[in-house]
Parts: structure tokens; C-alpha cells; sequence
């Protein structure tokens, strides 16, 4: 069984690139997202065993990311509903590079009012988005959660790192943690490049497997995927699409591989499937529209593997 905790909260993203939102114009949306449910939603699309830590308002968004989910095959047991705060809620634009504006409604809403398990089932995966840890409370259960289950659980931790998160203590004491206690590490270039300065992803790799991860997976957007579990190395490059919304392609990446590994896939299968997931994510507007099903994806494995 897969376990992800973190924010819960619908997004809305601007039609219009280089607004900054900071100029009136047309929106798409609510749609269900927050890093976490990207990711379990994904696992459930493949065929994964998971379930959601997280809360949400007892409103309309609350009640659109619970169904979701759920129609999606995600357990939702694990997921509160607060009577007296609302659904988190983020707004997102794009300018023409592909970079992003965000503007997030996190705290004190639902999304970081997280009750956290005390513990979790023995072999268990809980999965880490570093989304997440900008937000003081939402850490907190983290950090709690991972303390409790990390003897007898796999940890899969994405950094998705914030710069301005390496300046805050307590948040520079969790990542810290993280990245030295998880089985799996995801990390993207730009992680990389932040975390491990100067160093390549070959080096990270190498480095991380040696200290016992079960394997280490750099994702590197339009230069594709490099990964290793220690005895099979693989760089994939990135397959091609006509992109619309990158946001939540690391997430639906992690989402796939994961589910797929823990329901006994080879690693370099998981590997290419994530790698197809990933890039036919971004192809429609919203963070969590097309998380590809199984069938879907291997329609386009085929090919490759032919």
C-alpha cells in the first residue's frame, strides 16, 4: 500500500500567458490538485494500491477533490473534512518561457490542518512531495508521520525544492531527514543543481545509491530521465508532445513509477512507463486531467518496446 500526505486544494489556471495575475482574464477551473493528490491519483490510474492524508472543507471544492479521487480509485478514508475551514486554493498563470506565477491559499485553510496517522501499516510506502514543506504545519505532520513509521515503512521523497526553504531551519532540518532516511529519491535537475551544487546527476546518483537508497531517479524535463536501483542504469530521453500544463508532471512521473514498482514491475519498465506518463500529462490544461491510465500508457510502450 501507497500512503501520500500533504495539501489537498483545487487550482485555477489562467488562459492567458505573461498576465503575472496581476490583469483581469479568463480562467480555467476548479480543477482538483495539490502535489500529493496529483501523485496518488496517478498511482491509482496505473493500478496501485493508495491512500490520501490530507483534509478538506466541508464545500463544494472539498467535495470535488473527494470525488475525484475516489472515482479515480484513491482511498480517501485517510482524508478529513472541516466543518469550519475551507478547501486550500491555489491560481496559477504562465509566462511565455514556461515559468509560472502562483498565487496559493494554504494556510489556515483545511489543507494545513492535517490529522496525521499516528503510524502506518509494516512495508507500507509513504511518499513525500517537497511541495509540501513550505507550509509550517503541513511539515510538522511530515515530519511527525516520517519519525513514527521510517523503522518499519519505504519513504519516497520528491524534493521539488524551494531555494528560500534551504534558509529555514526547521525547514532545512526536515529536507535534511528526507533526503537521508527515504528508500526512493526523485529529485529534478534543477533539485539538483540546488541541493547538491555543482554536482551532476550521475554524481547524485551515484552518491545516494551508495548511502542505501533502493534507487535514484533525476528527472530532467526536455532532456528526459537518467535513474539507477544499483544494478540497472538507464537514460531515457524525453518523449515528445505538444506541451499545454506541465504542472503536476513530476508528480504524475512519481505517481507511475511508484505504483508500478510496488505492484512488482521491473525497475527499467516502471522506469519507461513513468518516463510516457509524465510527458502525456502536460498535453491538457489542469494539474491532475490527464494523469494517464495504465492502458493508455502502454499503448505507447508498446512501440518502444517493439
Amino acid at each position: 500500500m501507497i500512503y501520500a500526505i500533504g495539501e489537498l486544494l483545487t487550482e485555477f489556471v489562467s488562459h492567458k500567458t505573461g498576465c503575472g495575475l496581476e490583469s483581469t482574464t479568463e480562467f480555467s477551473g476548479p480543477f482538483p490538485s495539490g502535489a500529493p493528490a496529483i501523485f496518488a491519483d496517478q498511482v491509482a490510474r496505473v493500478g496501485g494500491q493508495v491512500s490520501m492524508i490530507g483534509t478538506v472543507g466541508d464545500d463544494p471544492f472539498g467535495r470535488l477533490i473527494l470525488h475525484r479521487l475516489s472515482s479515480d480509485g484513491v482511498d480517501t478514508s485517510l482524508v478529513g473534512t472541516s466543518a469550519s475551514l475551507t478547501t486550500g486554493t491555489a491560481f496559477v498563470s504562465y509566462y511565455a518561457d514556461g515559468s509560472r506565477v502562483f498565487v496559493f491559499h494554504l494556510e489556515g485553510t483545511a489543507a494545513d490542518n492535517i490529522d496525521a496517522p499516528t503510524d502506518l501499516p509494516e512495508g507500507s510506502l509513504l511518499h513525500i512531495s517537497g511541495a509540501s514543506l513550505g507550509n509550517s504545519k503541513i511539515r510538522a505532520a511530515i515530519h511527525y508521520l516520517v519519525g513514527n513509521v521510517r523503522a518499519i515503512c519505504r519513504i519516497s521523497y520528491d524534493p521539488n525544492i524551494r531555494a528560500e526553504l534551504l534558509g529555514d531551519r526547521k525547514a532545512k532540518s526536515t529536507i535534511d531527514m528526507l533526503i537521508d532516511h527515504c528508500d526512493y529519491f526523485l529529485p529534478s535537475d534543477a533539485d539538483v543543481e540546488t541541493l547538491f551544487p555543482g554536482k551532476s546527476a550521475e554524481w547524485v546518483i551515484e552518491d545516494q545509491l551508495a548511502s542505501g537508497k533502493r534507487a535514484v531517479v533525476v528527472k530532467q524535463g526536455d532532456q528526459g530521465v537518467v535513474a539507477s536501483d544499483g544494478n540497472t542504469t538507464l537514460r531515457l530521453p524525453a518523449v515528445p508532445v505538444d506541451e499545454l500544463d506541465p504542472t503536476g508532471a513530476g508528480d504524475c512521473f512519481c505517481g507511475a513509477f511508484l505504483g508500478l514498482l510496488d505492484q512488482g514491475w521491473r525497475f527499467e519498465d516502471a522506469l519507461r512507463a513513468a518516463n510516457i506518463a509524465g510527458a502525456m500529462h502536460v498535453s491538457k490544461r489542469g494539474p491532475m486531467e490527464w494523469n494517464p491510465a495504465l492502458a493508455d500508457i502502454q499503448k505507447r510502450l508498446a512501440p518502444q518496446e517493439g
